[in-house]
């Protein structure tokens, strides 16, 4: 039997200087790094030949050339060509055969015909909204290989059951905050249409984003549809939801209180903003969140009040749409201003929604429209996927997120706790 290689661990300057010596090695022979003919593909060729004739030595029992192996019964038998799509390019591999045919590689499989890294790339291409065409494009172009459509649907259909495990995954028991968001898609429903897309998130007692589900909207969504996926939520192991963060869909906030009783309703603040931007020219967005900010940040109602004259006697004139938008929701917005200060900034931390909504539109904007429902879900599903190596779509919510701990275990006495997850 051949001897068990330890495998060696590099220090930061050994991996650079081996790469700074592949890229030396490139530049004089007057090659590419990838693709066809390149360093790394070479490289890549190499490195799997040597491994797949060490897994033949220790299938067999002895090394390549030793005597030991003469008239011992099955014995190496030659090699034969086999094109391997991996994530420098196609390799051409000559893989050792044996004489009985009972040699089954596991570092390159038989009928392998592409690394794990490919499906990766693949996945990674789809969830920024690249078609199956312009994927296969992209290999032809970068990597100099011919990738089918139909190999790139078998791949990304791989994450189909994935898909299905993670929308129907337990939950938390409690989550501070819940969010409740919408994304419009274009769908081809015999026509193409706008189709809203429902996203909700969570924020986990640990601090986390946790992306609890994606749902295709219906047709005359109201209080049956939420109360659906809101009691699906539930189903899943959500016991209590302390604030639930809506733009005011119609029947959303009684579906809500149907699935978790004391659950507060709020005003989405960030849609608000978001809102206020869509009747102003992009030129005014900075100054118009400069001045919207002591309205959300007052200390109370009252002066929450006087902060809006202030910016209406500003902006009325040039914006009124903007001004109006936020007195008719003044009295659903009002009850925010009662939380915790810490708690506030929980609800009111647009980046870590923003830059979801930014990923899921950049995505949705590429393909621009979906033969169906699921083709979209799929979709989003890769981005959320992409998002968190684990598949759970989590990531950290705010950098100082005891305080806000604290301030929901206060507000909220009895019904959370650091464990409760």
């Amino acid at each position: 039997m051949t001897d068990t290689i330890e495998p060696v661990e590099l220090d930061e300057d050994e991996k650079q200087k081996i790469a700074q010596r592949l890229v030396d090695e490139a530049r004089e022979q007057g090659v590419d790094l990838v693709g066809p003919g390149g360093v790394l593909t070479g490289l890549t060729k190499t490195v799997l030949e040597t491994a797949l004739d060490e897994e033949l030595a220790e299938h067999l029992g002895y090394d390549k050339h030793d005597p030991v192996g003469r008239n011992g019964g099955n014995s190496r038998n030659g090699t034969r060509s086999k094109t391997l799509l991996t994530d420098v390019g196609p390799v051409e591999l000559d893989v050792p055969r044996d004489r009985e045919g009972t040699f089954d590689p596991q570092i390159v499989k038989k009928r392998q015909r592409r690394l794990d890294g490919v499906d990766q790339i693949v996945l990674s291409l789809t969830a920024r909204g690249l078609t199956t065409g312009e994927v296969a494009a992209h290999f032809a172009d970068v990597y100099g290989a011919s990738v089918s459509k139909d190999t790139i649907s078998r791949i990304t259909e791989k994450v189909t059951a994935e898909m299905a495990e993670w929308q129907h995954r337990p939950l938390d028991r409690v989550y501070p905050v819940i969010f409740i968001d919408a994304l419009v898609v274009k769908v081809r429903d015999g026509q193409v249409t706008n189709k809203p897309f429902y996203i909700v998130i969570g924020v986990t007692t640990a601090g986390e984003r946790d992306i609890l589900g994606i749902w295709a909207g219906e047709g005359g969504e109201g209080a049956k549809f939420w109360l659906n996926v809101l009691t699906e939520i539930k189903n899943r192991g959500v016991e209590d939801v302390l604030i639930a963060v809506c733009d005011g869909l119609k029947g959303l906030p009684e579906a809500i209180t149907t699935s978790w009783e004391y659950t507060q309703v709020q005003t989405c603040v960030i849609h608000l903003i978001r809102n206020t931007f869509r009747y102003a020219a992009r030129q005014d967005w900075d100054q118009l969140a400069k001045d919207l900010k002591p309205v959300y940040t007052a200390i109370n109602a009252e002066q929450a009040a006087g902060k809006l004259e202030e910016f209406a006697d500003r902006w009325s004139a040039k914006y009124p749409a903007a001004v109006r938008l936020w007195r008719n929701a003044w009295n659903e917005f009002v009850p925010f201003l009662d939380y915790d200060v810490e708690i506030r900034k929980i609800i009111c931390t647009t980046n870590a929604i923003e830059s979801l909504n930014a990923r899921y539109r950049r995505a949705v904007r590429a393909r621009g429209h979906f033969p169906n429902d699921a083709a979209a879900l799929k979709c989003l599903y890769l981005v959320t996927r992409s998002l968190d190596p684990t598949g759970r779509g989590r990531a950290r919510w705010v950098i100082r997120w005891k305080a806000a701990l604290n301030a929901f275990a206060i507000t909220f006495e009895g019904r959370i706790s650091p464990s409760d997850n």
